[in-house]
């Protein structure tokens, strides 16, 4: 049996008729870009996280960008990111002419370490942006202090984390702005691209409206310099039909995630949980220093694993202008060359999960492996 690493047809198929009737909904409506269903989506988003405001856009980079754009970054400002995140994160600062200035991560979770944070504030910071990578929560209670002792804006990334909660609050809603991407295989997909941006301040969110429609406040208006980053109706539609399950689906990537953690905790470094909020498990990240020979031989039994991801932001042609070496961001860099993304998907069944558990446990079973002193390296980990 061979294990995918996501399956959209079947996921399609298990959800076939609340999808099909969103599409010909759009499609008799004749209504195709900022009509009714963009609406209806914004305003369900909005009740599915609890508080603010929400505006659909193109993508999870341009939900970065226009929540940058809104409170007018460009050249000379700083953006405070991490290293160890999708290029689209750093894509998006570049957009606005800003600089990214990278933080390292946190040893265990793999997020932004706030104890490196007030480090690289400088007087041309102006945003944070905590990235909740895999599902996992940055020290949002950390990152706001240091933001209001400096005066910074709070941008979360919340690209695969939608639906987590930090003690009690739903991510997104608690810094300035929190952008999403609603990429087929996140945790709540389209069926092509879009993004979201949700903020608190209702003088943000109308600027964010005029920035995603060229800068207009109405027809032929154009208040600010803006782009063309609009959600259509039939992402918007398909969005809403699914927001009802992603609770659901959530729920079911955490028994996943549990499974596997069970199965593998005493061979390989499983991902740790903070418990101060709730782990959505976008992916299910594991490390091994035998990471390229156990994904070879997965692949080779019929189960895909990917590397999310293998060069750092920071070590990328395209950012070579920053100035960064290798060693200036050791434990991304460490991380990189260890980690392996497991199959995490809703309808991934327990027989798959168990193919998976066996598969890296007949790898580490193997003499060439050393896996002698893996129980010891995962105890010294910082939990």
């Amino acid at each position: 049996m061979k294990v995918p690493f996501g399956d959209l047809k079947t996921h399609y198929q298990a959800y076939k008729p609340q999808i099909d009737k969103a599409v010909q909904r759009v499609l008799e409506s004749g209504h195709y870009i900022l009509g009714p269903e963009l609406e209806r989506f914004e305003k369900d988003f909005e009740e599915f996280l609890g508080s603010g405001y929400v505006a659909g856009c193109a993508s999870g980079t341009e939900a970065i960008y226009l929540a940058l754009a809104a409170v007018d970054v460009g050249p000379g400002d700083e953006v405070l990111v991490v290293a160890h995140t999708a290029v689209p994160t750093i894509s998006a600062i570049s957009m606005t002419g800003a600089t990214p200035v990278f933080v390292d991560i946190d040893p265990a979770s793999y997020v932004m370490d706030v104890a490196e944070v007030e480090s690289k504030i400088t007087a041309k910071t102006k945003v944070i942006i905590p990235v909740h990578l895999y599902g996992q929560i940055v020290d949002m209670d950390g990152i706001m202090k240091i933001a209001a002792a400096h005066k910074l804006v709070v941008l979360e990334d919340v690209a695969q984390a939608t639906g987590a909660t930090y003690k009690g609050k739903t991510v997104g809603t608690i810094g300035d702005f929190g952008a999403f991407s609603f990429y087929p295989s996140k945790n709540l997909g389209a069926f092509g691209d879009g993004g979201a941006v949700s903020t608190r301040s209702r003088e943000h969110f109308d600027r964010l409206v005029m920035l995603r429609n060229y800068g207009q406040s109405k027809r032929y208006h154009h208040d600010v310099i803006g782009i063309n980053s609009r959600m259509d109706e039939m992402q918007a539609a398909i969005l809403s039909a699914q927001i009802p399950f992603v609770a659901e689906w959530n729920q079911r990537r955490r028994e996943i995630a549990k499974r596997y953690t069970e199965g593998l905790k005493d061979i390989v470094v499983t991902p740790a949980e903070n418990s101060d909020s709730s782990h959505v498990y976008h992916l299910y990240v594991i490390q091994t220093p035998h990471r390229d020979d156990l994904q070879t031989y997965l692949l080779d039994r019929g189960i895909q694993c990917l590397i999310h991801y293998p060069i750092p932001a920071h070590t990328q042609k395209a950012y070579s202008y920053l100035g960064y070496k290798p060693g200036d961001l050791p434990v991304t860099e460490r991380l990189a060359k260890r980690i392996l993304s497991l199959p995490m998907f809703p309808e991934l069944t327990d027989e798959q999960i168990d193919q998976v558990i066996n598969g890296i446990r007949d790898f580490c079973a193997q003499p060439s492996t050393a896996t002698n002193g893996s129980k010891l390296e995962k105890a010294t980990q910082s939990r």
